[in-house]
């Protein structure tokens, strides 16, 4: 095979990421979009060393779990793209993908799940895996790009040859639109009309904002020239609360108090029609990272923050602090979090990747001691102010690298530790510290089994896996949540 060639052939697999496996002649070929028991026409895109990329040419028979889609844009947005297979197949999915991490990168023999046959003695109990309560509207953080280059969609590329205009390339381009990225493409932004994410009312904040960008006279940020002013909307919302955040991210610029002072009478106007908007933030980024993280923030109205209550917790969240995107299923995590640590009111406990404190505070309650480590300043300060809030006194939070902070904390003790890195896992050296300090228990949270698998491979030097725990917090994507509990030996 070669790039350019055309192959037919059967999905057997998903791999992490969310693309079907199939093989031809006993290579593997890895196909987008593609799920188990279709049967493909794939083109083939490029040879990697030991497999192959391609895309769907022709499905010529869909896969017994293909349903069809609740949203316009699913064939080319990159965020549910796995929104044509049916839940439950997702999740068995999802649940053996952590298995198979475990398995290849930790080095740890299958076994199967819980009461099937070829569990063994010493293997890591993995449990099956929690469904997420909701699988629309689930989300409580929505990002969306701004760009000067936009990818028109197929109903507007059909609209246009109805009206008997020039086709894609021909079709006028306003410099600023506003959306998400369509599927496999950094710099390209389609104009996002419905979302089942987040929430109706955060798609009608999103196209009021878009219209006034549209019409502001600013353009959108360039990534090529790094020219232009507006950057990225983020949306957060209090599921529990109703109350909602709104994050303008922009370049610096002259006339920038000016047009966000604009486009807040703007959104003004749309609280008139009974959308709720609790505060707007508008912060500057002139970093050429396509990051959507302000630098230097201003609060245009509201607190700037919003207070979600989480199980028997309120936490205040604001426009660059990190709370779990899914909130309904970050509450059955956290409660499985409560449940393994089992304390009895005498220990000392870490939460390493903190946060706005949300594991720490909740722990707390049955803990002697906890402490907080957080590299984003911003998080720390909220987890500070939660505290406060809540009545908790026996919890201290830190700002600072994980790492470095790990190093002045060396002459205490604690019982257990909880790590909640980002996708990328730990860093080396925070491994290198827990292997050090050697904490009774380990309870490791992660959004990627992959380096989840890997952190848990080093890490088992000295501790044994108690259990595994999968949770699905992102319905029709790839992406798969899990605990590990972990014991020392």
């Amino acid at each position: 095979m070669k790039k350019g060639d055309e192959v037919i052939l059967r999905i057997e697999s998903l791999a992490y990421g969310g693309a079907g496996i199939g093989r031809v002649n006993g290579a593997v070929v890895f196909v987008e979009r593609a799920f188990p028991g279709a049967l493909v026409r794939a083109l083939v895109l490029r040879k990697k060393k030991d497999h192959f990329l391609a895309r769907v040419a022709e499905v010529l028979e869909p896969s017994p779990w293909e349903r069809e889609p609740f949203c316009m844009h699913e064939s080319y947005c990159g965020g549910c793209i796995w929104q044509r297979l049916d839940y439950s197949a997702q999740i068995e999915w999802k649940s053996r993908q952590v298995e198979e991490s475990l398995s290849r990168i930790a080095g740890l023999e299958k076994g199967g799940h819980v009461g099937l046959p070829g569990r063994h003695a010493g293997l890591p109990l993995l449990l099956p895996i929690e469904p997420s309560p909701l699988t629309t509207y689930y989300r409580n953080k929505m990002e969306f790009t701004f760009s000067a280059r936009r990818w028109f969609r197929p109903d507007e590329i059909q609209n246009s040859q109805n009206q008997g205009n020039a086709m894609h390339a021909g079709l006028p381009l306003p410099s600023c639109h506003l959306g998400l990225h369509i599927y496999g493409a950094f710099d390209r932004v389609f104009d996002v009309e419905e979302c089942f994410l987040e929430s109706p009312e955060s798609v009608d904040i999103l196209k009021t904002v878009r219209s006034f960008c549209k019409e502001s006279g600013l353009p959108a940020y360039g990534i090529y020239d790094h020219s232009g002013f507006w950057r990225f909307l983020v949306i957060k919302e209090a599921k529990h609360t109703g109350e909602r955040l709104v994050h303008i991210i922009t370049k610096s610029h002259p006339d920038a108090e000016k047009a966000i002072e604009a486009l807040a009478k703007s959104l003004e106007e749309l609280c008139k029609s009974g959308i709720t908007i609790t505060t707007l933030v508008h912060s500057t980024n002139d970093q050429k990272s396509q990051v959507a993280v302000g630098e230097n923030s201003r609060i245009i109205w509201g607190t700037g923050s919003i207070t979600e209550r989480c199980l028997h917790i309120n936490l205040a969240i604001s426009a660059n602090s990190f709370f779990q995107t899914n909130p309904f299923g970050a509450e059955k995590l956290y409660s499985k979090i409560i449940e393994w640590a089992n304390l009895s009111g005498s220990e000392e406990v870490w939460d390493l990747y903190c946060g706005t404190g949300s594991i720490a505070l909740l722990l707390a309650k049955q803990a002697r001691f906890v402490i907080g480590v957080e590299l984003v300043e911003d998080a720390v300060k909220d987890a500070q102010r939660n505290a406060a809030a809540n009545g908790i006194e026996n919890c201290i939070f830190y700002a600072g690298d994980i790492k470095d902070v790990i190093k002045t904390l060396a002459h205490r003790t604690p019982q257990i530790v909880v790590t909640d890195p980002p996708r990328a896992g730990m860093h080396p050296k925070v491994v290198k510290a827990l292997l050090e300090l050697a904490p009774p228990r380990i309870i490791a949270v992660s959004c990627n089994p992959t380096t989840l698998a890997r952190d848990v491979g080093l890490l088992m030097a000295k501790y044994r896996i108690r259990a595994v725990q999968p949770f699905d917090l992102f319905p029709h994507t790839p992406h798969v949540e899990c605990l590990v509990d972990l014991e020392l030996r």
